[in-house]
């Protein structure tokens, strides 16, 4: 089947996309981790020893950051519906988290200790239909929100890609209730056309 222009121009950018050569070269699994490092670099959100959650993980460059820095006495605890393939230092469960069951499963990985930091690259399956596409990514934000809300330790942060559009300022709004400070982020790793930003709540209140 003949590719679409839209497919080809995509094709084109990331044959060309710098962090794509960069994260073949650094041995990370997708482009998205340099958007984590940079994050990271200006807010000193991983450290060592800490117990990370990072939801819609797959294919799991940000489970590799985050393994990196919490070093060996840290835990990183990954989540996804598509598969992963093992990476040293990361427990993961597959499943979409959406059923009960599949968290549960999740959250025995934790023993009932809440995590320092919960992270959350994840987006939905595009269908092509703007109005669904926000709705379902809005959707995945609230329940990652919710496990923050949920399982995070008072004083920890919470990082959660988000799309600009229905639903994004009610979603600030209630962050805020849950956090002492959020924040907006836009690394330079995130295509400049892309609608995405990164939301950081620093410091649950307890």
């Amino acid at each position: 089947m003949a590719r679409s222009k839209t497919s080809n121009a995509w094709l084109q950018e990331h044959v060309n996309d710098h962090y794509v050569h960069q994260a073949q070269k650094d041995g990370y699994r997708a482009r998205a981790a340099y958007k984590l490092i940079e994050i990271n670099d200006k807010d000193r959100l991983v450290r060592p020893g800490m117990w990370v959650a990072d939801l819609g993980a797959a294919p799991g460059s940000w489970s590799q950051v985050a393994a990196r820095l919490v070093g060996d006495k840290g835990r990183v605890f990954a989540l996804d519906i598509l598969e992963m393939a093992f990476i040293p230092g990361v427990e993961f469960i597959q499943g979409d988290f959406r059923e009960d069951a599949v968290l549960d499963q999740y959250l025995a990985l934790l023993d009932g200790r809440q995590v320092d930091l919960v992270i959350c690259d994840i987006a939905p399956n595009i269908t092509g239909n703007a109005v669904t596409d926000q709705a379902r990514s809005m959707h995945l934000c609230e329940l990652a929100l919710q496990f923050a809300q949920e399982h995070l330790k008072p004083g920890g942060d919470f990082l959660v890609k988000v799309f600009q559009g229905y639903g994004y300022n009610e979603y600030m709004a209630e962050m805020r209730t849950t956090f002492t400070q959020v924040l907006t982020r836009k690394p330079k790793a995130s295509r400049d056309r892309s609608t995405e930003m990164y939301l950081l709540g620093k410091q649950k209140k307890a």
